[in-house]
């Protein structure tokens, strides 16, 4: 089935998104269509349906060099996408130390995502030198940006005093802001907070709201988690939390998918 599409509609980038959700299949052909004619947003697109095999044949090998045209011309999300492909090997190398370069440049032009992705790998000493100090500062400011994940481990940071002095008021803050934000970690976090002022039930609408957001490496450490609760009402959750896990590695072991965050 072959589809006729307007150049005007083609280089329309708002549409090329709207269009994705309604019509991946045809996305895919505009999408392909305005990247061919250079328009940059749409470059960025077609390396992120690539690596995803979204209304395309997964390509990861070619969504890299889709990623780096778009990344050339300025894009600063495609940029961070080359992060993430370097980080955990889809379609080049894994090789932290690349990616931490891409990350810094899109994180140096003000780039959330990218921030918290560089901060992820000083705090860990992945493909850089560890400094806590630094990627507490990259979270803190991708957290005032409004960036939910940042916004927990900023929490994080502030609950433990790593880098920082201890701040549990601060700390309860950024976990309300990162659950508000919808962060599956953030919600967990500040459910555990509710928890311990005595707060069940509240705590338990953000636990299974993490609980519908969650991925299988926040999944695997939440059920156990779970399972030590004082509580025997957030106890019970374990288990829900455990058929979860289940039934995503199963969709996980599916050819082609590619888990993102």
């Amino acid at each position: 089935m072959s589809f006729q599409l307007r150049r005007e509609e083609v280089l329309d980038g708002e549409r090329l998104k709207d269009m994705l959700d309604e019509s991946p299949a045809r996305a895919a052909q505009a999408i392909l269509m305005a990247a061919r004619e250079g328009v940059v947003d749409a470059q960025a697109l077609l390396g992120q349906i690539l690596l995803d095999g979204r209304g395309i044949e997964q390509d990861q090998p070619l969504a890299v060099r889709w990623f780096g045209i778009a990344a050339q011309s300025g894009h600063l999300m495609a940029r961070n996408m080359l992060g993430r492909c370097h980080e955990h090997g889809w379609g080049c190398a894994a090789d932290a130390s690349v990616a931490a370069r891409h990350y810094k440049v899109a994180a140096d032009a003000g780039l959330d995502w990218a921030m918290y992705n560089y901060a992820n790998l000083l705090a860990t000493g992945r493909g850089v030198a560890e400094d806590q100090v630094q990627a507490l500062n990259l979270y803190q400011r991708a957290a005032e940006l409004g960036h939910a994940k940042s916004m927990n481990l900023l929490g994080r940071y502030l609950e433990e005093g790593r880098a920082c002095p201890s701040d549990l008021v601060a700390a309860r803050d950024w976990y309300r802001r990162s659950a508000a934000g919808g962060d599956f970690r953030g919600q967990f976090s500040y459910a555990a907070v509710l928890a311990d002022e005595g707060n069940i039930d509240e705590a338990l609408q953000w636990l299974h709201k993490a609980l519908d957001g969650g991925n299988l490496n926040f999944l695997r450490v939440a059920s156990q988690t779970l399972s030590h609760a004082q509580s025997p009402r957030i106890r019970e959750l374990a288990a829900l939390y455990g058929q979860r896990l289940v039934q995503l590695s199963d969709e996980r072991s599916q050819p082609g998918v590619v888990e993102l965050v």
